[in-house]
């Protein structure tokens, strides 16, 4: 795997720039609250190839920020310490806990050494230590499960299946087991694309592709608490603020709502993006929001303003995007396009931002 340092391609040149919104209240400026933004614009991507018919799915930070997971391309999840290399060569492999592809990757958010993977075409969900190469824990589900995400105490894990229903998983002692393992949970099963926990970890947020509103239920007696009005053409990607504050959500109608959690009203809507949302992420202090979607680019934006910021040139469209948990990094993943009379199509990992 290579540093990227070619020229930027046609689709780069062709990046349209990000529509300028209205000037926001004064009060909720950077400068008047006292806030010095990063210069985005003074920092380049850095673009890692992989030789790959396939594109890498999903990338994800560990509690800690000093490594980095990648999965998609094969049955195996790699993991780097970007702070000293990101070379093909010095990434950490992880395998033999799938028959196939995976999917997608969450870090355990109390442990920096614990993360899980799935894989919709095996059916499985593994729970790995990093401390070792050999998985700690094998799950084989009846569906196939596209998204993980883990409650806050890492004791339950809520995971999404192809036919868009959610399930849980939670940890602990059956029956004479010496040790704690996951077991799946007899909870009802929930209608959804996607989820996450609250902070406190006693409520979740659900989206569904073809359903307008959010759901806002208690966890775990899963009882409705809400339903905020969200998107027009369904809902398919959430963020929630460190601090609290606010939920990001996007839809396929391009448009992203910010919501106080406070009382469930729609604040902001950044309309910057030209295409269907794919995935958000709130940086460590909440202030900025990044963007993937279906354009060859990556949006930064104002948290309390909604202005655009920045727009990250991207070599393709990014599934899914995510901020390092403590410094103003982003990264994201993909599969470049094949052009005619050009390199075959490579998996591509990338990260935007100052590591040091």
């Amino acid at each position: 795997m290579s540093s990227n340092t070619l020229p930027a391609g046609k689709d780069e040149e062709e990046m349209p720039p990000p529509e300028r919104p209205p000037s926001p209240p004064i009060h909720t400026t950077f400068a008047a609250r006292g806030v010095h933004p990063p210069t985005f614009s003074a920092f380049k991507p850095r673009d890692y190839r992989m030789p790959s018919p396939q594109a890498m799915t999903h990338v994800a930070w560990n509690c800690d920020g000093k490594r980095l997971a990648a999965v998609g391309i094969d049955k195996v999840t790699r993991v780097w310490s970007p702070d000293k290399s990101m070379e093909s060569r010095s990434a950490s492999m992880f395998s033999g806990g799938h028959s196939d592809d995976v999917d997608y990757v969450s870090w355990n958010p109390t442990h920096p050494d614990l993360f899980c993977t799935s894989s919709q075409k095996d059916r499985r969900i593994v729970f790995w230590d990093a401390r070792q190469s050999r998985y700690t824990q094998q799950c084989q589900l009846k569906v196939s499960p596209t998204q993980t995400s883990y409650s806050p105490d890492g004791r339950a894990l809520m995971y999404a299946s192809a036919g868009h229903q959610l399930y849980f998983m939670t940890v602990g002692k059956e029956g004479e087991e010496t040790k704690e393992q996951w077991h799946l949970s007899d909870k009802d099963t929930l209608i959804g694309s996607s989820g996450l926990f609250n902070h406190v970890g006693d409520g979740i947020v659900i989206t569904y592709h073809s359903e307008h509103t959010l759901r806002v239920l208690d966890y775990p007696s899963l009882i409705v608490r809400e339903s905020p009005a969200a998107h027009v053409g369904g809902c398919v990607a959430l963020a929630l603020d460190p601090r609290g504050r606010y939920l990001a959500s996007g839809g396929c109608d391009s448009i992203v709502n910010i919501f106080d959690l406070s009382e469930w009203i729609c604040v902001r809507t950044i309309t910057a993006c030209e295409h269907s949302i794919n995935a958000l992420s709130f940086s460590h202090d909440g202030e900025y929001l990044a963007i993937a979607n279906g354009g060859n680019y990556i949006d930064i934006c104002g948290t309390e303003t909604g202005a655009p910021m920045h727009r990250v040139p991207a070599l393709a469209p990014s599934p899914t995007v995510s901020w390092h948990p403590s410094k103003y990094v982003i990264a994201y993943c993909g599969q470049t396009k094949l052009r005619e009379g050009g390199p075959p199509p490579t998996a591509i990992i990338s990260m935007f931002g100052l590591l040091e």
